[in-house]
C-alpha cells in the first residue's frame, strides 16, 4: 500500500514538473510573439491577475504565497 502512495506522489510530482515547464514555454511564447499565441495566449495575463489578487489581500496574499512556495521547495527537495 506504501509503495503505491509513493508511485503516486512520483507521478503527480512529474505532472506538476511538466506544468511547470507549460508555464514557462507560455511565458516565453507571450513575450515573443504578444498574446496571440493559441493555448498560451493567456498565460501572463493569468499570472498577473493572480500576483494582483494575492497583492490585494494584504497579510492573506502575503501567507498564501509562502504556503505556494514552500510546496514547491518541499516537492524538489523530495525528488
Amino acid at each position: 500500500m506504501m509503495r503505491a502512495l509513493e508511485e503516486i506522489k512520483r507521478w503527480l510530482g512529474e505532472i506538476t514538473e511538466i506544468f511547470l515547464l507549460l508555464i514557462a514555454v507560455g511565458i516565453a511564447a507571450d513575450i515573443l510573439f504578444g498574446g496571440n499565441v493559441p493555448f498560451f495566449g493567456a498565460v501572463v495575463a493569468n499570472l498577473i491577475s493572480l500576483i494582483n489578487s494575492l497583492g490585494e489581500n494584504g497579510l492573506v496574499g502575503l501567507i498564501a504565497l509562502g504556503i505556494i512556495v514552500y510546496l514547491f521547495q518541499k516537492k524538489r527537495a523530495v525528488a
